[in-house]
């Protein structure tokens, strides 16, 4: 489970984000468990949906436990169905979404001369099409209302091919120019559509991989930051795009790596200069 420290009331007050109703999806573990304790945190209501039916019902009995207003919710974003069927369900029990959380996500192996096209169209349902399908969905409660805001989570390989992973690096690009352009398109009626971008991220799924030898020194020295980031690095900045502070954020896409794609320049040999950077 994710460490996570509870904001005092100044914070909460600060986002203004008080029994807004905000959907986090992919929100069973991991970053977008972050994101819904941090909203939680925020005083927000939260609907929480995720393939994993079982580890969605558990995140919500924790936020439960708390006090806080959650449901759990059954989705499969890939399916318009499912999604439409979550939506009606979050409205009856809670009301229209304010916020929503694109977050769910795939990732499989494989590298492009040889994956097959039902791999590399599984992978653009989830990570692309779904957060279409969720955009819309969701989305059109917010056209209504006039009001509502939309954070993608995308990642640096929307910017740097990350090779042998077939349709990952192609679909968070494409997530950040789906992003753009319902910013152009409902910015004009009051919803606003920003991308975030985590770089490494220990999470439940990469954690057996940081206590593999030297690979989280290794990795924390191609940071400026020198570390390894954690899911409240991303859930901070996510609730602070949901919210009224971000108002005039719109269409942006942010960079939560610690600095690693301004270190590109220290993997270039440049003799007479290692000296310095050892000093």
């Amino acid at each position: 489970m994710t460490n996570h420290v509870t904001r005092d009331h100044a914070a909460t007050h600060w986002l203004g984000l008080e029994s807004s109703i905000c959907v986090v999806t992919g929100a069973a573990g991991g970053i977008g468990r972050a994101i819904a304790a941090t909203l939680a945190d925020a005083g927000a209501r939260l609907a929480l949906l995720d393939r994993d039916e079982s580890g969605c019902h558990e995140a919500a009995q924790v936020l439960q436990a708390r006090g806080i207003q959650a449901l759990a919710v059954a989705c499969d974003i890939s399916d318009a169905s499912s999604v439409n069927r979550a939506r009606e369900q979050v409205e009856r029990k809670l009301g229209h979404a304010d916020v929503l959380i694109n977050n769910a996500g795939l990732l499989r192996a494989g590298g492009i001369e040889d994956i097959g096209l039902d791999e590399w169209n599984a992978m653009l349902a989830v990570n692309l099409t779904g957060y279409m399908l969720c955009a819309q969905s969701f989305g059109r409660g917010m056209l209504a209302r006039g009001t509502g805001s939309i954070v993608h989570i995308a990642s640096i390989a929307a910017h740097h091919p990350q090779t042998w992973s077939g349709a990952y690096s192609a679909s968070k690009a494409g997530i950040a120019m789906l992003s753009r352009q319902v910013a152009a398109e409902w910015g004009p009626r009051g919803v606003r559509s920003n991308t975030l971008c985590p770089g490494m991220i220990r999470t439940p799924l990469s954690r057996a991989f940081y206590e593999q030898g030297d690979i989280e020194a290794r990795r924390s020295a191609m940071t400026a930051s020198r570390r390894i980031g954690e899911p409240n690095d991303i859930a901070d900045v996510a609730a602070f795009l949901a919210s009224r502070r971000a108002a005039y954020v719109n269409g942006a896409e942010i960079v939560v790596d610690g600095g690693f794609e301004c270190m590109l320049m220290d993997l270039v040999p440049r003799p007479g200069f290692e000296a310095i950077r050892a000093a």
